[in-house]
């Protein structure tokens, strides 16, 4: 065997399996389904038998003691028409079939963790990580550093429905200052009984980028309804964007009042730079974007930004992000460093 395998070649596929046990007999879900698609997709037992390798009559042998165990039978022969589904076939297979859609999303994310395992086994590496994460500056140096990464930024909510759906290895998101039980779907979902931890990496100070001097004396929220005060907003889905709609909220603001308020920007650094040029001013960020571009700063809170994969994912690199992350966040104005919690 070739211990330097291409690493292209390493695939998994992970799918619905188990038993079914009916009385004093256990039928094989997987064998089932193989039935049910063979036979919906040939219309005959032979395409049946073909997919397991068997010959006609044993196909036949098996279909009539899957149809024994169960009481019920589940394909009918018709004239002219070849072999269908029984009425209780067919819902049977439809039942294997919701399960399987369900679990997709799941199949997809342990399959990728499989996968990176066994690269490493196989050849000692294990291969880019993908990472689906919400726009931060620190964040992105870090990785742009690091290497061994493919980052794709994006709003909160879609970072983590990347994740929850197998598309990325793991996602960075922030839900404001409050938790992700509180924040309700999709960050809700990423917990132990979806196989996925969620971890710390740090904290961070959202406020108010205001153009330099502030000159329009912007001092609080409901500032931003004044005449000639020119907002610019983070995009739909994204953390800093729920964050602001709940902070209007919480102020009693309808956002109509509010000039810019549709205009939108997809990272902290466009907004600090739609600011600093004088198209807007004031649009809610991290402190680290109004420093590195000279803006006034008017601050919010803090918020806690976290990693989150699955929990079978034992990547190294997935470590030295996290370890170089919460070391850059330690010594950097507007950030706090988290410690990571127990799995």
């Amino acid at each position: 065997m070739n211990s330097t395998a291409d690493e292209s070649a390493i695939a998994v596929t992970l799918g619905l399996g188990g038993t079914m046990r009916i009385g004093g007999s256990t039928l094989a879900v997987a064998d089932l389904m193989v039935v049910f698609e063979a036979i919906q997709r040939t219309g005959s037992v032979q395409g049946f038998a073909d997919a397991l390798g068997l010959s006609y009559r044993a196909a036949w042998a098996r279909l009539q003691a899957y149809e024994t165990a169960l009481g019920r039978p589940l394909v009918h022969k018709t004239r002219g028409h070849g072999t269908a589904l029984t009425e209780f076939g067919a819902a049977l297979a439809e039942a294997f079939a919701g399960a399987s859609r369900g679990l997709e999303a799941g199949f997809g994310r342990e399959t990728r963790a499989v996968e990176h395992r066994l690269r490493r086994l196989l050849t000692g590496r294990s291969g880019a990580l993908t990472l689906a994460a919400s726009h931060d500056p620190l964040l992105v140096e870090v990785l742009s550093a690091q290497g061994g990464v493919e980052l794709s930024v994006m709003g909160s909510s879609a970072a983590v429905e990347r994740l929850l759906d197998g598309q990325a290895d793991a996602a960075g998101f922030h839900c404001g200052a409050i938790t992700p039980e509180a924040a309700g779907r999709p960050f809700s979902t990423v917990n132990g009984s979806a196989g996925l931890v969620a971890q710390p990496l740090f904290e961070r100070e959202q406020g108010l980028l205001l153009a330099p001097g502030n000159p329009l004396g912007i001092r609080r929220l409901a500032d931003l309804t004044a005449k000639g005060v020119r907002y610019v907003n983070r995009q739909r889905g994204s953390g800093t964007r729920d964050w602001f709609d709940r902070l209007l909220a919480e102020a009693g603001l309808p956002a109509s009042e509010i000039h810019g308020y549709t205009v939108e920007e997809f990272t902290h650094q466009a907004v600090a730079a739609v600011i600093a040029c004088g198209a807007a001013d004031a649009g809610l960020g991290v402190r680290a974007a109004a420093d590195r571009l000279g803006l006034d700063f008017l601050s919010v809170g803090w918020e806690t930004y976290y990693l989150a994969a699955s929990r079978s994912l034992a990547a190294p690199a997935l470590q030295e992000w996290s370890a170089a992350i919460r070391a850059r966040a330690a010594r950097t104005p507007g950030y706090r460093a988290c410690a990571p919690t127990p799995d």
